[in-house]
């Protein structure tokens, strides 16, 4: 899921969970950058703001990845 060599520019997709509805999540494309204000730090640019990139976010290199894992967190079946 989450590599060490991302390259600034590289395109990811993470799961991002809406900060004001807890239990809403979503996959999304960000962008790796360069952090703003710690040239020698990573982050992605998400949502016209940066976030800085920790190793235990949710970060795939394709969609496919990221919805295999996502429906594995998120699987509203098992309550049917």
């Amino acid at each position: 899921m989450v590599k060490n060599n991302y390259q600034i520019g590289e395109e990811v997709y993470v799961i991002y969970r809406n900060p004001h509805a807890v239990n809403v999540a979503n996959i999304e494309k960000a962008e790796v950058v360069e952090h703003p204000k710690n040239p020698n730090e990573l982050a992605l640019f998400l949502h016209d703001a940066y976030h800085p990139l920790e190793e235990d976010d949710a970060v795939f290199t394709s969609f496919d990845e990221a919805e295999e894992l996502y429906n594995q967190l998120f699987d509203y079946q098992q309550y049917n």
